[in-house]
């Protein structure tokens, strides 16, 4: 009699814990779909916070080709940039990028003198939700550039690789050789600005001019024009390969990087290695013919 008192008493208790646990499942699935319908929930965006999401090349292309209002970001330096490009591409180099999430973990501190990486990387990718489609030359930096992205709240960034396996269209800019320079004697190949300081700079150039440049900071050479050239001054941090007039009356040419008000004059179009052997040396002999 006992036993069958017991087994009923048992099989009550667990009739009670089921309602029970099928009232609680009820009640968070009707929690759940009122989050899904009102759109409150982190979990339905297209990517989670401080991550990006990778594609193929092709998947790439189709959003290129049918999207508007996406932004085609390369990472790589200025100087790798005007060699070649995506037809599109914006450039904001990954070190440029990765200084800017320094900069914001450190709360926006930084030596005024050097300017400020993360208003750089603002004033190009103003938009945090704007679709970002990220590359480089063979997909290394693009990986580290759309993390460090992703880490700074852009919600909607795309890597998809390196140039070196673009299929696609790629834009070559002439390398123009109108003013011909040379580094102690050695014609390099420069990319020039289109600007009215590179038209006085024809002028200056014609029958030749030699000037003595003189290495200075560890990343820079430095010379006098003998004459005032116009000015466009902008802060810019520079690049390798960069050549900009400082004062009016200075050309310099970048080995390494600066941050400054310098007006544009052109680019040598060289890889970093040969711009250390040209210019991280000695002082140097610059020619200038038009």
């Amino acid at each position: 009699m006992k036993n069958r008192f017991y087994q009923i008493a048992a099989a009550l208790v667990l009739a009670i814990l089921f309602l029970c646990a099928c009232g609680a499942s009820k009640e968070n699935a009707g929690a759940l779909e009122t989050e899904l319908e009102s759109g409150s929930s982190e979990n339905i965006s297209s990517q989670e916070a401080g991550t990006y999401q990778q594609i193929s090349q092709e998947e790439a292309r189709k959003i290129m080709d049918k999207e508007k209002g996406i932004l085609i970001l390369d990472v790589r330096t200025q100087a790798e940039y005007d060699s070649a490009f995506i037809p599109g591409a914006v450039c904001l180099p990954n070190e440029t990028i990765q200084a800017a999430w320094n900069e914001q973990q450190e709360n926006g501190n930084q030596d005024p003198a050097q300017g400020s990486a993360l208003d750089e990387v603002s004033s190009i990718l103003p938009d945090k939700q704007q679709k970002i489609l990220v590359y480089c030359r063979s997909g290394r930096r693009s990986k580290e550039a759309s993390q460090a992205l992703a880490d700074m709240g852009y919600t909607n960034v795309f890597e998809f690789g390196g140039i070196n396996d673009w299929t696609g269209e790629i834009i070559t800019p002439e390398v123009t050789s109108n003013i011909h320079l040379g580094i102690n004697g050695e014609d390099l190949p420069v990319i020039w600005e289109n600007n009215a300081s590179v038209d006085e700079l024809k002028q200056l150039a014609k029958g030749g001019v030699t000037i003595q440049m003189s290495k200075y900071g560890g990343f820079e050479q430095v010379g006098e024009l003998g004459a005032e050239l116009s000015r466009n001054d902008v802060q810019v941090t520079t690049e390798p390969g960069d050549i900009v007039l400082y004062s009016g009356n200075q050309i310099v040419v970048f080995y390494g990087s600066n941050s400054w008000a310098y007006t544009k004059l052109g680019r040598l179009n060289l890889s970093q290695e040969e711009l250390e052997r040209l210019l991280g040396g000695e002082d140097v002999e610059l020619s200038l013919f038009y």
